[in-house]
């Protein structure tokens, strides 16, 4: 827990001195491509000294670059030297764009089984006004729950404070009062997966300076105003995972994953028709879909192909058949989503807007088949608009490139952003002390 803790505040103190000197990459290491933007602070002046709830320093993207993924599986690596080898293309690439040298990192990664949990504290305020030593000791006495072997935390930001008779604060200090609580949101992965990310990017001769979860910076991108306001689920329908994150009063309060997504259509429609995996991937881009009308019947897909056999080459499916090869797979993947909004309590919050994004959510016809499965609103959501961000790069398959950019200019207040008592790290006896989301509201 102290080595965590320790790790995450250097690399807090990474990116402030990155964010500095006006540049800082960003990088979405998924299981079918790798994205790098490149960012520059106009106003590096203006994150310092003014707390690290007030982001107000101008961005703009200067480098942009995509690459093939190789070596990613489920969202996590799975061959180090492949995953080093495309890191490196994406980096040079945006690098050569930006036309200057970054050394600096903030990765987001899907999959490495999330697992969220629900804290809260309370303490005695020492003086009339709260002060950011008492969001620290606040904090502190959140009982941390037995995380398990082999897990790490991710995340661990306040969602919720209150002050005596006051709930609902985003942000008590400077008030007024005597007995000040808060409810957390704790996101624990698998370590194993955060280890290997690191050492891979190290290995590129980058520095780390800071790490997040797809689930979380898509919605952060996704998700308009109104909706991290009054309750919205984001799904970030990647390659190898699938991301669902909750968001309620701006903040996170629970994210999952499922190890299903694009790729495994993909998959599907290769061996349903013995074709190799770029053909299906074509394929799915230029013909899929998941409703099947009177039409379909009679559309006729050329499959091509190279294998040098003319009748093999020149073979011929209908759409309605590889509507058929597809549709099961992306159901599969929408009933576990829905196993998660179930488990999660989704139907409590006040609106229950559900946004798909990510690459694999631009299949046509996929938003009315979820709202039929999901049973709620659904629409496709593409990321916010940066200063500088070219226009291929604006689409759904970007949403958690994007939402970096958004996590490193306006970072929101984690448990590692204040100085903690130092005997409560580690010295405390660990209680079970899970409360989920929907009890503290």
């Amino acid at each position: 827990m102290t080595d965590l803790y320790e790790f995450q505040r250097a690399m807090r103190n990474m990116r402030k001195a990155a964010m500095q000197r006006g540049v800082i990459a960003l990088l979405d290491v998924g299981s079918s491509k790798i994205a790098c933007l490149v960012l520059k602070f106009d106003n590096p002046n203006g994150t310092e000294d003014e707390g690290s709830l007030a982001g107000h320093a101008s961005v703009r993207v200067i480098g942009a670059a995509t690459t093939r993924s190789r070596g990613v599986r489920f969202g996590e690596i799975d061959a180090m030297a492949e995953t080093e080898r495309a890191i490196r293309t994406a980096v040079q690439a945006a690098q050569k764009m930006a036309n200057t040298r970054v050394d600096h990192v903030i990765a987001c990664f899907a999959g490495a089984e999330p697992r969220s949990y629900g804290l809260a504290g309370e303490i005695e305020v020492q003086g009339d006004q709260v002060t950011e030593v008492d969001v620290s000791r606040v904090l502190a006495s959140c009982d941390i729950p037995p995380l398990g072997a082999g897990r790490e935390v991710l995340h661990a930001q306040p969602v919720n404070f209150a002050l005596d008779h006051r709930s609902g604060l985003a942000d008590p200090r400077g008030h007024a009062g005597q007995r000040l609580a808060v409810d957390m949101h704790l996101l624990t992965v698998s370590d194993t997966a955060i280890q290997n990310l690191i050492y891979c990017i190290r290995r590129c001769d980058l520095e780390l300076a800071g790490i997040a979860s797809s689930a979380y910076v898509s919605g952060v991108s996704s998700l308009v105003e109104d909706e991290q306001e009054l309750g919205a689920a984001c799904i970030d329908m990647g390659g190898g995972a699938t991301g669902v994150s909750i968001f309620m009063k701006k903040h996170m309060i629970y994210a999952d994953a499922v190890r299903l997504g694009g790729e495994h259509v993909t998959r599907d429609i290769a061996a349903g028709l013995r074709v190799p995996m770029s053909v299906a991937e074509r394929i799915k881009t230029f013909h899929g879909g998941v409703v099947a009308t009177g039409m379909d019947d009679r559309e006729m897909i050329e499959l091509g192909g190279d294998s040098g056999d003319w009748e093999k080459d020149r073979r011929q499916v209908s759409r309605a058949e590889l509507i058929g090869i597809m549709r099961p797979r992306v159901e599969e993947i929408l009933e576990d989503v829905r196993a998660i909004l179930d488990a999660a309590g989704f139907e409590h919050l006040p609106s229950k807007q559900i946004v798909l994004t990510g690459g694999a959510s631009q299949i046509p016809g996929l938003d009315g088949l979820a709202a039929r499965i999901l049973g709620q609103n659904v629409r496709l959501g593409r990321p916010m608009r940066v200063q500088g961000l070219p226009q291929a790069a604006t689409g759904a398959g970007f949403s958690s490139v994007v939402g970096l950019s958004l996590f490193a200019a306006h970072p929101q207040d984690e448990w590692w952003d204040f100085e903690m008592p130092p005997e409560t790290l580690g010295g405390r006896s660990l209680r079970r002390a899970i409360r989920w989301f929907r009890d503290n509201w």
